[in-house]
Parts: C-alpha cells; sequence; structure tokens
C-alpha cells in the first residue's frame, strides 16, 4: 500500500477542516454523476415510442430498458476497483468519454431496430457505472464525520434520471430522435474534458497494493459488503422500483392520465434525491444506524397504509411521499456506513458491489407487482411485501448492523 510522504499530503483525519478544494471536487463529482446518470437514462422515456414504431412486445419493451441498468448495475464491480487503483481523476474522463460512444451511436443509428438499440443499451450501461466512481473519489475528500454529508451530496446527481425523464420525449417531439442524445454526448464530451483538467485525487489516497484482479474476492469477504448491499437493495432498489413503476400504478390502480401520473412521479423522484444528502448528514449527526432504522420504519409504515389503496388524497399521497423521503434518506445512510466501516483502500470495491446490488435490487419488485396484479387484480399484496423485507431490514440494521457499527467505531462518534 502506498504511504503519504509527508503531514500535508495526509488525507483528511477527524475533525480535520473541510477545504475549498474538497467542496469544489464534490461540485465536479457531482456534475459528472448528474450527467452520466442522465446519459443512462435516455432509452426509458422512448420505450413506448419505440414499442409502437418497431412494433415490439411488453417483453421486449421492457429488456429495452433493463438492459443498461442491469450492465449499469454489475459494471460498478470492475469500475469500483479501478478506482481504488487509478483515482476518480483518471476515472470519471475515462468513463464520461465511453459513455458518449454508444450515445451517439443510438442516436444517430442504433435506434431503427431491436437488435441495434439492444447492441447501443448494452454499452450505454457504462454510463450507469459512474457512481462506483464518486463515491470513493468523494470519500477521499473529507474527514470521517462529514463523510454522510458528502456522499449524500453527491448520490442527489441521481436526479439526472429526472432531466432525462422530463426532458428526452419534448426534445424528440420538437426536433427529432438525434436531438436528445447529441445534446448529452456534447454536455458529456464538455465534462470529460473539464474533469480531466480540474479533478484531483485527495492528498495522501490510499491506494492498495497488488494487482486489481483479486480485489473483487477480497472484497466480497467482508462483512459490511454484504450488509450494505442488503440494505442498499431495499433502499435504493425501492426508490428504483417506484420511479420505474410508478406510473404504471397510479395509471391503473387509481386511474390517472399518463401525463398526470408521470407528474408524480418526478415528484417522488425529486423528494427521494433531495432526501438522499439529508440522510448523509442526519448519519454524520447522529449516525447511520439510527438513520436506516427510522427510514426502513418509515418504509414499513407507508408500504401497509398505501396497502389498503386507500383515496390518494390526503393518505395516498402522503404514504407515497413518506416512502419517497425514507428511501432517499435511506439510501445515503447506507453510504455513509460504507464510508464509516469500508477499509480505506477498498471503498471503491465495496461501493461497486452494494451499487449493483441496489441497481438490480430495483428491477425485481416491478415484475412481481405486474405478476401480482395480474393475479389478483390488486397491488395489496405487493405493498405487503415490501413491508416484510423493509422489516427485515430493519431488524438486522437494529441487531447484526448496529453490533458491528458499535465494535468498530471509536467512542464518542456517532453511529
Amino acid at each position: 500500500m502506498l504511504q503519504p510522504s509527508s503531514k500535508s499530503n495526509r488525507a483528511p483525519e477527524p475533525g480535520a477542516a473541510v477545504t475549498g478544494r474538497a467542496w469544489l471536487m464534490l461540485a465536479l463529482a457531482t456534475t459528472g454523476f448528474a450527467l452520466n446518470f442522465w446519459a443512462w437514462a435516455l432509452l426509458s422515456p422512448l420505450a413506448p415510442r419505440l414499442k409502437d414504431s418497431l412494433g415490439l412486445s411488453s417483453f421486449e419493451q421492457s429488456l429495452l430498458v433493463a438492459v443498461p441498468v442491469v450492465v449499469g448495475s454489475l459494471g460498478r464491480v470492475p469500475v469500483g476497483a479501478l478506482t481504488d487503483r487509478f483515482g476518480g481523476r483518471v476515472m470519471f474522463p475515462l468513463v464520461s468519454a465511453a459513455t458518449i460512444v454508444p450515445v451517439l451511436y443510438l442516436g444517430l443509428a442504433g435506434h431503427s431496430s431491436l437488435a441495434a438499440l439492444l447492441a447501443g443499451g448494452l454499452f450505454l450501461g457504462i454510463g450507469g457505472t459512474s457512481f462506483a466512481v464518486g463515491v470513493p473519489f468523494v470519500s477521499a475528500w473529507f474527514p470521517p464525520e462529514r463523510r454522510g454529508l458528502a456522499i449524500g451530496v453527491f448520490g442527489a446527481g441521481m436526479g439526472g434520471t429526472a432531466i432525462s425523464a422530463l426532458t428526452t420525449v419534448k426534445l424528440v417531439d420538437a426536433y427529432g430522435m438525434a436531438n436528445p442524445f447529441l445534446i448529452t454526448a456534447a454536455a458529456l464530451a464538455g465534462y470529460a474534458v473539464a474533469a480531466a483538467l480540474l479533478l484531483r485525487d485527495a492528498p495522501g489516497r490510499t491506494v492498495p497494493a497488488g494487482p486489481p484482479a483479486p480485489r473483487p474476492a477480497a472484497t466480497f469477504r467482508l462483512g459490511i459488503t454484504w450488509q450494505a448491499s442488503a440494505l442498499y437493495a431495499v433502499a435504493f432498489g425501492g426508490y428504483v422500483a417506484f420511479s420505474v413503476y410508478l406510473p404504471t400504478y397510479l395509471k391503473t390502480g387509481y386511474g390517472l392520465t399518463q401525463a398526470d401520473a408521470a407528474n408524480r412521479m418526478a415528484g417522488f423522484v425529486l423528494l427521494a434525491v433531495a432526501m438522499r444528502p439529508v440522510g448523509g448528514w442526519l448519519s454524520d449527526r447522529i449516525g447511520p444506524v439510527r438513520v436506516l432504522a427510522g427510514s426502513l420504519a418509515l418504509v414499513v409504515a407507508g408500504a401497509l397504509a398505501q396497502s389498503f389503496t386507500p383515496a390518494l388524497a390526503p393518505v395516498g399521497t402522503v404514504a407515497f411521499l413518506s416512502l419517497a423521503a425514507a428511501l432517499g434518506a435511506g439510501s445515503g445512510a447506507v453510504f455513509a456506513l460504507v464510508a464509516l466501516l469500508a477499509p480505506a483502500n477498498k471503498v471503491g470495491s465495496v461501493t461497486g458491489v452494494v451499487g449493483a446490488a441496489g441497481g438490480l435490487g430495483g428491477f425485481l419488485p416491478p415484475l412481481v407487482m405486474g405478476a401480482l396484479y395480474g393475479a389478483y387484480g390488486s397491488y395489496a399484496v405487493g405493498l405487503v411485501l415490501l413491508a416484510l423485507v423493509a422489516a427485515a431490514a430493519l431488524a438486522h440494521t437494529a441487531t447484526g448492523v448496529r453490533s458491528g457499527v458499535t465494535a468498530r467505531v471509536p467512542a464518542g462518534r456517532p453511529n
């Protein structure tokens, strides 16, 4: 392992002041994350249009949306390990530049057939791996007691998916299919250049020794990897599931128009995004275990309340907004936990695995909800299952996670 050579080059220690450069690096990383997530989500808003124009089946439409997400989620594992080795200064420009290629391909030539769309979507998944670059990059710039807030602010870059949801279809309608892809590619190119010029890895960043190939195996042997993966699959997976399935749920369950359902989904997403840094900030103040416990308890309550299919105003709206706030805050708390417990030279590798678990965790629930609705004509069973899963995660947080944190965290630190 490489060691810093002087005191001035040490990584931030507990109680150290946060420098202006650290905040600048956080802002640049968050911007890059948002732009890459914007690109990552370009196909989802166009899926209904592509289904009609290409005559796709419902399964083929789902596959079209799923491929970039699955690839982007699984790709976080090797990209996180590479970030531990080479740093965010190298990986952020590299990931952003690599994402430009499938964006241009899809916009200019790759939307004429399902095979072409799947090929482009496969490589579009590269944009989704940017999450595994930013967490270790940001974490290294901040002292332990401020990492929850910093990683939470970075995580708000997942709002890039909202940019895609709100603009893609409108730009296609106004200017043609290629337009949103060309705009996104230009934004990524500008960011890649700016990142190459301005990004700097934190002084004294801990670099793992040896080749990167064996590192994932070592990561899987860490308890924090499995604990955080399970919790993130519930918290962020729940957010992904609702952001994907909520328009269908509202249209089917409440008879809303597609536009009204989409607007309510956007409100859900924005609240969850806003609560992610709040969850990180609270984790710095009272500890990630307490924040996770409170968030999961609110998920249980919100899911159970909504399982009765109450009137949308006010009970249903309150239930959904409570779920959005809890899932956002819980997602922020999970990575405050990772920053607290993961070895400094494995934060990227752990982040990659945990991020993959969260992304993949979002695609099973919509399938289950659809199947259950088809079988019973109601979403109640699916929401009760969500409440049970959240209750199990809450029990594990209050026991196994709490004992692990207590054993590792110095006395006097919130946990």
